[in-house]
């Protein structure tokens, strides 16, 4: 007999993978702002899952930003390197909203992880010129925002999350 569900659990699976893969790229991102001395940190979906454009809301002296983290593996299932993070297709429109609602500017952090470190990308969403994707071999250049954080070692198992 055929297993029809096979699919559909795969799906799932993969679903809950990256879903985990974006929730510990929200922790990484949310302990680099506090070693960065940020204030007011707050992970948005704490209050409200799915807030368009929106997941840390953050301050560093008087400057509030509102913050979408894209966490990615830094290669592709092919083996090449994953040089550029989607932000969405509406990213700049519900960014502006976002802006508007939390009276904050809009930044992105991409954090890059491979089997043992992970980098951090920091930079403003008017830096990225219209691109609908972070250029993370632009950001490793210096072109396009700040590396934050370069290959820092992290202890966790990363086997479930790798690209399968």
């Amino acid at each position: 007999m055929m297993n029809i569900d096979k699919p559909r659990d795969e799906n799932k699976s993969e679903a809950m993978r990256k879903k985990s893969l974006g929730e510990l790229g929200e922790l990484i991102a949310i302990k680099t702002l506090v070693d960065l001395h940020f204030d007011k940190i707050r992970n948005v979906n704490d209050v409200h899952m799915n807030e368009p454009f929106v997941d840390i809301i953050c301050q560093k002296e008087t400057r509030k930003y509102i913050v979408s983290v894209k966490a990615r593996n830094m290669y592709q299932l092919n083996g090449k390197i994953n040089s550029r993070y989607n932000i969405g297709s509406n990213a700049y429109e519900n960014a502006k909203k976002a802006e508007i609602k939390f009276q904050a500017v809009a930044y992105w952090m991409a954090i890059q992880f491979d089997i043992h470190h992970y980098s951090v990308f920091w930079g403003s969403l008017e830096c990225l010129q219209g691109s609908k994707a972070i250029p993370i071999d632009k950001c490793e250049s210096g072109d396009i925002g700040i590396k934050l954080v370069d290959r820092k070692r992290h202890y966790f198992d990363f086997t479930y999350f790798k690209n399968t």
